[in-house]
């Protein structure tokens, strides 16, 4: 549809690009990649503990960061900041409610 779109505006197609494509730039920017995310426990006692994860791409090593039965903005950010990451390091946080999207901004300012 978009194409069709493009085409009777009489927009030519991008031309191809010279540079290097998206799978040569993850694996050269790897050292300075970390996901993170959050994945759930039941304990014995039937209560839900959230444990926050990052992944290292790289090396594909995966911390827990901590387990927390109440995961806060403050928290997450508190975590992310005791993660000893390289400096520059990008953080890949999907939006998923548990106070990751405060992250990468916080870890920008000074603590």
């Amino acid at each position: 549809m978009v194409w069709e779109i493009l085409k009777k505006a009489g927009i030519d197609p991008a031309p191809r690009r010279t540079g290097p494509g998206w799978s040569l730039f993850l694996r050269s920017q790897a050292e300075a990649i970390l996901a993170c995310d959050f994945f759930t426990a039941n304990l014995l006692d039937g209560t839900q503990a959230y444990v926050l994860t990052v992944i290292e791409h790289a090396s594909r090593r995966i911390r827990i960061l901590g387990v927390t039965l109440h995961p806060t903005g403050e928290w997450t950010v508190q975590q992310a900041r005791n993660l000893r990451a390289p400096r520059g390091a990008l953080l890949y946080r999907p939006r998923s409610g548990q106070g990751l999207e405060e992250v990468s901004l916080d870890l920008m300012a000074d603590p």
